[in-house]
């Protein structure tokens, strides 16, 4: 079932070890088959040289295991949240990458300070409120997919326009249009994050509206044109 998918995950997962953003089991990254509403997801805990394509978990949109061996990674509930209210996006990762990590353990935004930033997100990447007690002794990863939909609802934000979300003291989630988008928008999430950082050291200011539009929209507008045909 979903042979190909479970094998663009696999990939994918093994990316996040490839960019350097993961250590030990510490993320995961799922796909989408939005025809039979199935996704598929790492298995819980397990180590990234250990997996194989087999080993991928398929769960229906309504938290329901359709195939696999093993346990579904933890942060399962959080994903399907994601795909139940952005419909547009096929791809879900979740990392711990330290210079993104430290703008969340923060309660901080991710600026929009130059141009690398808008190359990737138009505005800047948010960060949520913190969870109750309640909602962390209640469904905990559920509850974090809803206060991340809440978040962008709350604050007018666009979530095909910025790909990225910190969780507070949590870490960052990230999306696109499948599960390989979605591990390098984690890889470049955490970039940006790193020259924010430095950039927060030296003072700098938000770059200026105009060329932040601009190169946002060069590469994701109607009329992009970077890149080639």
């Amino acid at each position: 079932m979903l042979e190909k998918l479970k094998e663009e995950v696999y990939k994918a997962n093994l990316d996040l070890v490839k960019y350097k953003l993961v250590l030990f089991t510490w993320g995961n990254v799922s796909g989408i088959d939005r025809d039979s509403g199935l996704m598929v997801i790492k298995p819980s805990g397990v180590d990234y040289d250990k997996l194989t394509p087999a080993d991928m978990v398929v769960m229906s949109l309504d938290g329901k295991k359709i195939e696999g061996d093993m346990n579904p990674s933890s942060d399962t509930p959080t994903h399907l949240e994601l795909y139940r209210r952005f419909p547009e996006i096929g791809g879900v990762a979740h990392t711990h990458s330290t210079f993104a990590v430290a703008y969340a353990q923060a309660g901080r935004d991710i600026p929009p300070y130059g141009t690398t930033h808008a190359d990737f997100a138009f505005g800047a990447v948010p960060c949520t409120r913190d969870l109750t007690a309640a909602e962390i002794e209640g469904e905990y990863e559920l509850n974090t997919g809803k206060v991340i939909v809440e978040c962008f609802e709350n604050r007018a934000i666009d979530h095909n326009a910025v790909p990225a979300v910190l969780v507070h003291s949590h870490g960052p989630f990230t999306w696109g249009k499948n599960a390989d988008a979605a591990a390098k928008n984690s890889a470049i999430l955490e970039e940006v994050a790193k020259m924010a950082y430095l950039s927060d050291q030296l003072g700098a200011g938000e770059a200026n509206k105009a060329i932040r539009k601009k190169h946002y929209l060069r590469k994701h507008g109607a009329n992009a044109y970077y890149g080639q045909k």
